[in-house]
């Protein structure tokens, strides 16, 4: 049985990827990805996630997350169980002892999260928004140190 952060994750990240517009249809996509769970089971999942709805671009309704009201669509969108692999990640950026990592809408704190976790020598601490990441690196962390710690847990960093 899959665990429910694992639900709760794969259910943004379908949200993300597709214009879904009702929960038959999300029930559905979480079928695909393995999961078996009752609407009633559902509606709180999106009531803890605070889902909304919104108009998309040809006027329908669909799921949405907080803080993202100009939502992205991916234009060629993953199973969300390829996207878990990865934690969201996007890309990162460096300037001096800072470097910035975008994530998928939603991922950034519990990639930061994972990132704290690890207590990477590297890495003095993490500050996550929605889908940003700023990590203050230590004194004398090259680049290159920086990505090969981050490498345990984003498998996708160097690509």
């Amino acid at each position: 049985m899959k665990s429910k952060n694992n639900r709760l994750d794969s259910i943004k990240m379908i949200i993300s990827s597709k214009e879904i517009g009702n929960q038959g249809e999300l029930l559905a996509e979480l079928e695909k990805e393995g999961f078996q769970l009752t609407q009633a089971t559902l509606s709180r999942d999106l009531k803890q996630l605070k889902v909304a709805k919104a108009a998309s671009m040809n006027g329908n309704y669909v799921y949405v997350l907080p803080n993202n009201t100009m939502y992205k669509r991916m234009t060629e969108p993953q199973k969300a169980s390829e996207m878990l692999r990865h934690n969201g990640f996007v890309s990162i950026e460096f300037s001096g002892n800072i470097a910035v990592i975008k994530t998928r809408p939603g991922y950034a704190s519990s990639l930061a999260y994972d990132i704290d976790n690890n207590h990477f020598h590297e890495i003095i601490g993490t500050i996550a928004g929605d889908d940003t990441i700023m990590l203050v690196l230590r004194e004398g962390s090259t680049r290159t140190s920086v990505k090969q710690a981050l490498a345990h847990i984003i498998v996708n960093i160097n690509q």
